[in-house]
Formats: C-alpha cells, sequence, structure tokens
C-alpha cells in the first residue's frame, strides 16, 4: 500500500528543482512603478514599455546595472505582450483606456530604440482586433494568439494570426483549441506553448474565477495543435503572468487569481522532454502585469501590480539564473 501510495504521489505532483533561486535586484536606479506592461530586450538592453496610464520608455542597461527614462509613449498602451525583432520592439493586440470595457488599439506600434523613436505600424485586420493576447517571433514573423475583444468584459477568442514585417500584411490561421486571454506564450524547439489565462468576464462578475487549465500547443512543422494530456495540466491556475522558454523549460511565472489577494509568487516550469511540471523557487515578491525576459542566459522580471488587480504598482526587479 505505501508503495503504490509513493508511485501515485510521484506521478501527480509537481517535481521540485534545485538551485534555482530569484534574486532581488538592485540597480543604480529603479524604473517608474507600472502594470499591464511589456518588456522586451534589444541591443544588449531591456526596454519597459507601457502600463496603465501614460508611462514612458525605460531601458535597463545590463553592464552599469541603471534603469534610464527613454521617450514617451504615443499613447497609452497596456495589456500586451512585447516582441523584439530585428532590434525593435513590436507593440500589438494591446489595449487602450479604462476597465471594464478597454478598447482593442487598431495599429502596431513600433518602438526603435536605437533612435529612441516611436512610429505607427500597419493596422491589424479590423475583424481580428483583440488585446490581452499572446505574441511572439518565430522565424522572421510576428504571431497573435487568443485575447479579448471588449477589455475585461466580454468576446474571448481563440484566433491565432502571423504579421510578416518584410510585406506589412496578415495571414489567419487555424484557431487555437480554446479561447483564453490575460495570458503570455513562447516558443521551444518549433513549437508554440500556449498557458494559462483566463475568459475574463465583468460581464457575469467573473473577471478573476474563469482561469484556463488546458496547455495547447501548435507544431509548427506539422501546422496543426494538440492539447496535452489532462495530467500536464498547469499545476497553480493563474492569469497575467508571464511564459518564457528557458532551460529547456517553458516557464510561467506569477500572475493573478481569485484564490488569493496576493499576486501569485510561483514559478513552475514544463518540461517539454520529460512532459512534467517541475516547481521552482517562487519569486521573492508577488506580482502580475508585466513581462519576463531572457537576456544573456539569465530571466529578468520587474514591475507588475504587487496584488490581483491594479495595485500596488511595483518597481522592484528579480533575476533568475541557470
Amino acid at each position: 500500500m505505501k508503495k503504490n501510495y509513493f508511485t501515485w504521489v510521484l506521478l501527480v505532483l509537481p517535481l521540485c528543482v534545485a538551485g534555482q533561486v530569484w534574486k532581488p535586484a538592485e540597480p543604480l536606479s529603479l524604473p517608474t512603478a507600472r502594470h499591464e506592461s511589456g518588456m522586451a530586450p534589444a541591443n544588449g538592453n531591456l526596454y519597459l514599455l507601457g502600463g496603465r496610464g501614460q508611462r514612458p520608455v525605460e531601458e535597463y542597461n545590463p553592464k552599469k546595472d541603471l534603469w534610464t527614462v527613454k521617450t514617451d509613449a504615443p499613447m497609452e498602451m497596456h495589456h500586451f505582450q512585447a516582441v523584439a525583432y530585428n532590434n525593435e520592439i513590436y507593440v500589438l493586440g494591446a489595449f487602450t483606456g479604462d476597465f471594464p470595457h478597454e478598447k482593442p488599439i487598431p495599429h502596431i506600434y513600433i518602438y526603435n530604440p536605437a533612435k529612441n523613436e516611436w512610429r505607427e505600424g500597419p493596422a491589424l485586420p479590423s475583424d481580428r482586433l483583440r488585446g490581452a493576447a499572446g505574441a511572439f517571433s518565430y522565424q522572421n514573423k510576428i504571431y497573435l494568439v487568443c485575447g479579448i475583444q471588449d477589455g475585461h468584459y466580454d468576446g474571448h477568442v481563440a484566433w491565432f494570426d502571423v504579421f510578416d514585417p518584410k510585406t506589412g500584411t496578415w495571414e489567419k490561421l487555424p484557431d487555437a483549441p480554446r479561447p483564453r486571454d490575460h495570458l503570455q506564450v513562447d516558443v521551444y524547439k518549433d513549437k508554440l506553448y500556449v498557458i494559462g489565462g483566463r475568459l475574463s468576464s465583468a460581464k457575469t462578475n467573473q473577471t478573476l474565477n474563469l482561469t484556463v487549465r488546458e496547455v495547447d500547443v501548435y507544431d509548427f512543422k506539422k501546422g496543426t495543435w494538440e492539447t496535452l494530456p489532462a495530467d500536464q495540466n498547469l499545476p497553480t491556475l493563474r492569469a497575467g503572468h508571464s511564459v518564457v522558454a528557458f532551460g529547456g523549460r517553458i516557464l510561467v511565472i506569477g500572475g493573478e487569481s481569485s484564490t488569493q489577494v496576493p499576486a501569485h509568487q510561483e514559478t513552475e516550469a514544463y518540461n517539454p522532454k520529460t512532459k512534467r511540471w517541475e516547481t521552482f523557487m517562487p519569486m521573492t515578491q508577488g506580482r502580475h502585469g508585466t513581462q519576463a525576459v531572457v537576456l544573456n542566459g539569465k530571466v529578468y522580471i520587474v514591475s507588475g501590480s504587487g496584488n490581483r488587480g491594479g495595485g500596488p504598482e511595483l518597481t522592484s526587479m528579480e533575476i533568475l539564473e541557470k
């Protein structure tokens, strides 16, 4: 009986990974407090963009360990996953405006760090507008998946679209297996991992409740979607989290949910090789509504909200190394 019990425990519980520890950073300066913002790398630096309200672009130089204020954003932009492409940063699938009826921004906006300038890019297809979507680059194209059309209110979608920066054209791809919003995504070994998120529904007073447990994977080589078996569902359900591919795993970091007031500290990692979830040490500060970035073999995360909802807005930064 004991043997069977412990076998069951090993099969069901996530593995704990030793040696993976978040370390609070103490840079010479800190960025502006913000949440529902994005961050992306370019030219060896990190760039923090957007957030609720009007927030400037800020640059982190890891060699100088310093945050510097750059130019202002062209408009209020929030609820997006920033995308690094060709040493520029693309903002798409973003919202502007106030809760609960935030409006999708109809154009791509592109920040050029070398010139410290924004420019308005091509329009998104008018029938595919949404925010709080997952965005990423893969093989010189930029992709947008899932999201919600009407702020936190209604209009969840499973749409999957690709934008070609060279031609400025969009193409519709097969829908994901299910809609979700307030998500981030990443690609590992030619597969897209769509993990976490929710169906935000202020319309039914369920803004935080309807979290998504299933993990959906798109295989770029096959051009097909699959949903991983139920025993590979996300262990800690949450949305507004960060997702990065790191160390041969897909990390799900932080987030918010209806189960607790403080933002989540959890860092859980899906290992595609073993098809198991692993538990990393939690962040020192729970946070949601921000974006983690891999740079120089380290994961950086900064700002966000310390509780579910809109505050307190944070300025702190943490770093995870292999």
